[in-house]
């Protein structure tokens, strides 16, 4: 099945029939199994049993996890090599298109869909070359899905849920062309990346502190939804500001806040938000007709604390469209295969790490005292003695020396519109 190498791959169509097997998926997948001797019975059981799931994640995990980093020329080479055995493969025809019922496989389910399974992993490399295609779902295979899950940034739970559906309906051809563009992005931008370097890829939702080309840190973060992306930049960070008030930017308080404020009147009160008119004075929400965009002459300011928007920090960089990098008090979201939910800013899982990375060449702000601050609640602004570069990029695909290829959405319709020159 061939497709323009342009072309957007549209969730939801892919998604159309899966969804359409609802009352069938509803069911315990052993129940859609076909039918087992007692024998076979048997021997499911024992595979259940012996199935080291965590085990089978952590092997998923370990072939992505390593110190290379996503922009260097390491990589670009490794997706040179990506690319041969995907132009074979599309010269070949591609793969075959996924069936619906592969929808909810896990291990353990016996059916004929899961030899189709087998087969495509195996065509990816996830699953080993001559690897018996029968039809039950077994231990490789559930190590075999759960590596293709961590290549494609999905949650690692070895079962074909709809991400994960979607990830092995994206035809080979398609993979193809993001390689190409992605060999271009990262040859780029390789050569400029300084010693020290935070690198926030925006697809992939992920932020890389690297140390002399090597990742010291890796974060998973939470960065722009589409219609408020976060921007393409290079800047340094100078400071860190703990227990930050929150300033509503304007476009928020006509976006979302007056919209919060109709649905609940006391959602100011709650979140400890408070309304200054230009000349400082403090008005009550009942002062302002929420009927109207009235809200927006007035400026809103969220006291430190739990419930602040950015959390216990602010990491700031010069750059002329406001965003920053911070905590958040919604760490749930940082578990979500899709992590686009921010008016543009990016949110740092395990900020408390990154920011004592920072700090490092400040001296004196270890762990323990940067704890110590978040539980204080106590305004705090500190520059940083030495500012660390930070860019802000798009890459959806890229791969290290071990051959592993990674893939992400095409969030912001950059690789549809055949982007490589990202600053433009």
């Amino acid at each position: 099945m061939r497709h323009d190498s342009n072309t957007t791959i549209s969730r939801r169509a892919l998604l159309s029939g899966a969804a359409a097997l609802g009352a069938a998926t509803a069911l315990p997948s052993f129940a859609r199994s076909e039918e087992l001797t007692i024998w076979q019975q048997m021997a499911r059981n024992r595979l259940l049993r012996e199935t080291n799931r965590g085990g089978n994640t952590a092997l998923a995990l370990a072939a992505i996890d390593t110190p290379e980093p996503i922009l260097a020329l390491d990589t670009a080479y490794s997706l040179e090599l990506a690319v041969r055995r995907y132009e074979q493969i599309v010269a070949a025809g591609g793969w075959e298109e996924m069936p619906r019922d592969i929808f909810q496989l896990v291990v353990g389910t016996k059916r004929r869909a899961v030899i189709k399974l087998k087969r495509r992993l195996m065509a990816m490399g996830d699953l080993a070359e001559g690897t018996r295609l029968n039809d039950m779902f077994d231990s490789e295979t559930d190590v075999a899905l759960r590596t293709f899950q961590a290549r494609h940034g999905l949650t690692v739970d070895g079962k074909v849920g709809e991400d994960t559906f979607y990830a092995l309906a994206v035809p080979a051809d398609y993979r193809l062309n993001q390689l190409r563009l992605n060999i271009k992005r990262i040859a780029t931008l390789a050569p400029g990346i300084a010693d020290q370097q935070v690198v926030v890829n925006i697809p992939a939702a992920v932020i890389e502190a690297m140390d002399v080309g090597q990742v010291t840190q890796r974060h998973t973060a939470i960065v722009g939804r589409v219609d408020r992306p976060t921007p393409i930049l290079k800047s340094r960070i100078h400071q860190i500001n703990f227990n930050p008030y929150w300033h509503v930017p304007k476009s928020l308080i006509r976006r979302d806040l007056i919209r919060y404020m109709n649905e609940d009147p006391d959602y100011l009160t709650k979140y400890r938000i408070h309304i200054y008119d230009s000349s400082g004075r403090e008005l009550s929400p009942n002062q302002i007709d929420w009927s109207t965009d009235d809200a927006v002459q007035y400026a809103f300011r969220q006291d430190p604390g739990a419930e602040n928007s950015m959390g216990h920090v602010k990491i700031n960089f010069n750059n002329p469209y406001s965003v920053y990098l911070h905590d958040t008090p919604a760490k749930s979201l940082f578990g979500e295969n899709r992590r686009f939910n921010s008016s543009g800013c990016v949110r740092v899982e395990n900020v408390d790490t990154f920011v004592e990375w920072i700090l490092r060449s400040n001296g004196g702000w270890d762990a323990d005292a940067i704890h110590a601050v978040f539980s204080s609640n106590e305004r705090l602004d500190v520059s940083v003695a030495k500012p660390v570069p930070i860019l802000t990029t798009y890459v959806t695909a890229w791969a290290n020396r071990a051959g592993v290829i990674s893939f992400r959405d095409d969030v912001y319709g950059f690789d549809a519109e055949g982007r490589v020159d990202l600053s433009a």
